[in-house]
């Protein structure tokens, strides 16, 4: 058997164990109506469309938060069931129940609780819970408890019940602070508006010359906006079969006796105005839609009806009923029905005028909220609703509401204003740039060594303005951002939870960072995942500013992480949990931190779900950072009136390794190459081979740097061999996993190790040597051990700090150890805990 409405298949003797829904009753079985978080369309291979359980061949859509497929011309039908994240002052509530989606699984997947093969790469098979990941047939997942503990993640997974986001209009992509401009694979010129292009699937039925092809348009807004469903019927058909083929392309479940059809000429299209043809072709005795080949456009409507029976929602989800039933007539008002109600919820000694009733739209994209006038007639308003569309009117619902009031706090995350100033001056700047309200707007947080704020805004439609307007709002000549930041609600947040914040750079690792964004925010909460790229690090460290206990993971290369540990030392002092653990997912060129600390040499594709495992099984290890002081002695050039003057000092922390001379130089080749050509550097082997290519440019050059610098350990002259570069190290591996330092034990020098809170000081005699100790032939040149340095350069020298390299004037170079040790997180040996 196979359902004609959405394309579900099932043996004869299986139909009565059938326990999936069909499309067309999904929107009724919605729990609490959360919008989806669609993206620009893909392609997304060897997936179904959740509506009607095809294949995706052509360009779909994906939601970003949730495991929802679906085809751009069934996006209108998808019901809003993603999973809640946070809590938005409607249905708000402490326990989670399993959020289950069919399909889209691996073949292998196995069930639960029978053990037996779940998934299918053939069709829909399947449930899988969206937070705790368990997988289950759709035979057993009935007999689950409801009640979801967040499975394996659920220490480092951020409750939802602790975080608050009031966002009405606020577009989905902003409340999760996700970019609008990631590229696809789609075509320039898809028609995503949802139904001309869509139908196509069905336009290949009316090849069959027995048959013709019908425009099928469900309300007014569908006319206006001229989106149609194609339906395929016998050339000589009844009204009837017409109504019921058109009802089943909207995936509407109802009795066709209530549906009428009406047809309308192409002038008539344009105008608005519908005629209705079915008492005329009644009266000619014609028997059949129309004779024509040509096809036609027809409306389908609902008959007006005299009472009806509706459901009414409570708003909270307490009271141990889903929603009651109540038959309306044409007299009843919207005060009527709830007098009716609450005795029906138990509720009958409550004051009729403490509630209201709420109209909800559970659109796919938007779950539109609206508060009925008291004097409202009820059959006049679904009237209304049906003449709109027939499909709104099937994922509408009436939700009974105590009044409250509603204490409205957008947080925005404003960054890219001049650093250093006072509150006033930032409250100037954006009135005067911004034209913000005072009387709901105020500065609740300033960021002043990051040139940042955070405005606390009372007014919906003040919040929409501003984050509209930053984007386009330039200062000095650096462009503002904003960020939609959730409140966390840490005294909720159990005692054993440890989240885990997760920055990516989706720039990083061949732009694997934007596929690792997509999973760490299906398998985590997407409000503790964060995109560098989008505020940087600051936005996630001030949502998670006053929870008392969370780790960091940072998917990115060396230079990702020292811009988030940069970022963690300065606001260091207004974190509640001021040491957080910080572990890496590598996804950079050398990856020498992440070698250290066995998170890899590079990332590769491997399974997200293990990822976060390793990072919650593992250990907590110190490293030392340190401070470098850059003090040029040569004058700025360009200065005023002939007088020179030197440059301000300039600090930079290190984390790897410093360099100097030759290392640096082959690294200011390499970024002056990326500079010219950006779009080719997204693969870790091409990087390689680039590197490769401007160190055989310099194989033949020589260079005294000897005799350029001068270097004191600890207070202590130090002379220096013939070399051609000089390097820092902090820990044991330097250009993508070499041993510069050695493993040779030398009764000069400690034992290097990553927080002795000594620097280790190696030479390198050129190119040629460089590449013997890459390829493991021979080691640095061992110098001096030591935790303060004073470098004296006498001519302008190349200079990398983890990776990032400039040309330093002659001056005065001091290193020396950053503050406390930073708490890292080093993978576990042993094997992961299921």
């Amino acid at each position: 058997f196979i359902s004609t409405v959405c394309n579900f298949m099932s043996h004869e003797k299986c139909l009565k164990n059938v326990k999936i829904p069909c499309s067309c009753i999904a929107p009724s079985l919605v729990r609490v109506p959360v919008a989806h978080c669609f993206g620009p369309p893909g392609h997304y291979k060897k997936k179904f469309c959740t509506v009607c359980r095809k294949s995706l061949e052509s360009p779909a859509f994906r939601c970003e938060v949730c495991e929802l497929h679906v085809h751009t011309d069934c996006i209108l039908f998808a019901c809003s069931d993603c999973r809640q994240c946070h809590q938005d002052g409607h249905l708000d509530h402490d326990t989670y129940h399993h959020h289950w989606r069919e399909g889209n699984l691996s073949s292998s997947a196995r069930c639960e609780f029978c053990k037996k093969t779940c998934g299918s790469s053939e069709v829909l098979s399947g449930m899988r819970c969206e937070w705790c990941g368990i997988l289950a047939h759709a035979a057993c997942y009935v007999i689950v408890p409801p009640e979801c503990t967040f499975g394996r993640l659920r220490n480092m997974i951020l409750p939802p019940n602790c975080v608050q986001l009031f966002s009405r209009n606020f577009s989905k992509l902003h409340c999760f602070r996700i970019s609008e401009n990631l590229q696809t694979e789609s075509d320039e010129d898809d028609d995503v508006d949802g139904s001309t292009q869509g139908s196509t699937k069905d336009i290949q039925i009316s090849t069959d010359s027995s048959k013709q092809t019908l425009k099928i348009f469900d309300g007014n807004d569908a006319v206006k906006r001229n989106q149609f469903r194609l339906i395929s019927v016998p050339r000589i058909a009844k009204n009837e079969e017409v109504v019921e083929a058109a009802l089943r392309a909207y995936y509407i479940n109802d009795d066709q006796q209530e549906y009428e059809l009406q047809t309308f000429t192409q002038q008539v299209l344009l105008s608005d105005d519908v005629i209705n043809r079915n008492d005329a072709a009644e009266d000619s005795n014609l028997g059949s839609v129309f004779r024509e080949s040509v096809p036609e456009a027809w409306i389908i409507r609902a008959k007006p009806k005299d009472e009806e029976v509706i459901r009414i929602y409570p708003a909270w989800l307490k009271v141990g009923m889903a929603y009651v039933s109540l038959r309306v007539n044409k007299d009843s008002t919207v005060q009527t029905v709830i007098k009716e109600v609450l005795p029906l919820l138990g509720m009958q000694k409550e004051c009729l005028q403490n509630f209201k009733l709420v109209e909800v739209l559970m659109g796919s994209k938007q779950v539109q909220r609206m508060v009925l006038d008291n004097q409202e007639l009820i059959l006049n308003r679904l009237k209304d609703i049906r003449k709109t569309s027939i499909r709104q009117m099937n994922q509408t619902r009436f939700y009974i509401v105590e009044n409250s009031k509603t204490i409205v706090q957008v947080n925005l995350f404003v960054g890219g204003l001049p650093p250093q100033l006072s509150p006033e001056e930032y409250t100037n700047i954006l009135k005067e740039e911004l034209a913000i309200k005072t009387n709901v707007v105020s500065v609740s947080h300033v960021y002043q060594a990051q040139g940042a704020v955070v405005l606390q805004i009372s007014c919906f439609s003040e919040a929409e303005r501003i984050y509209m307007l930053v984007k386009d709002t330039v200062v000095n000549d650096k462009p503002l951002n904003a960020v939609v930041i959730p409140g966390v609600m840490a005294s909720k947040i159990p005692q054993n939870c440890c989240p885990l914040l997760v920055f990516v750079n989706p720039k990083s690792g061949g732009l694997k960072g934007r596929d690792l964004l997509y999973s760490f925010r299906k398998l985590l909460n997407p409000h503790q995942v964060f995109e560098l790229t989008n505020g940087g690090p600051l936005p996630g460290f001030h949502t998670f500013s006053k929870v008392p206990s969370f780790r960091v993971l940072v998917c990115g290369g060396d230079g990702t992480v020292g811009w988030v540990l940069g970022a963690l030392e300065e606001i260091r002092h207004k974190l509640v949990c001021s040491e957080p653990s910080v572990a890496i997912l590598p996804l950079g060129t050398g990856n020498d931190l992440g070698r250290v600390l066995r998170w890899g040499a590079g990332y590769s594709g491997e399974d997200p779900y293990s990822i976060l495992v390793s990072v919650d099984e593992a250990d907590d290890v110190l490293m030392d950072r340190w401070t470098i002081l850059l003090d040029a002695e040569e004058p700025a050039e360009g200065a005023e009136n002939g007088i020179a003057e030197p440059e301000p000092p300039k600090i930079v922390q290190m984390n790897n390794y410093c360099g100097l001379g030759i290392d640096a130089e082959l690294s200011l080749d390499f970024h002056h190459a990326r500079e010219e050509e950006p779009g080719k550097f997204n693969s870790r082997f091409h990087n390689k081979g680039v590197y490769v290519k401007v160190g055989l440019q310099k194989i033949s050059h020589t260079r005294n740097l000897h005799k350029d610098i001068k270097l004191q350990v600890d207070q202590h002259e130090v002379e220096l061999p013939s070399i051609e570069g000089l390097i820092f190290i902090n820990i044991p591996s330097w250009g993508s996993g070499a041993d510069l330092w050695g493993s040779e034990s030398d009764n000069r020098f400690e034992k290097p190790r990553i927080d002795d809170g000594l620097l280790e000081v190696v030479g390198v005699t050129g190119v040629v040597h460089m590449g013997q100790v890459q390829g493991g032939f021979r080691s640095g040149i061992r110098i001096a051990q030591g935790s303060y340095f004073r470098v004296t350069l006498l001519k302008p020298i190349p200079v990398q700090v983890d990776g990032e390299p400039w040309i330093q004037a002659p001056g005065q170079i001091i290193i020396s150890a950053a503050g406390p040790k930073v708490h890292m997180l080093k993978k576990s040996k042993q094997k992961q805990k299921k």
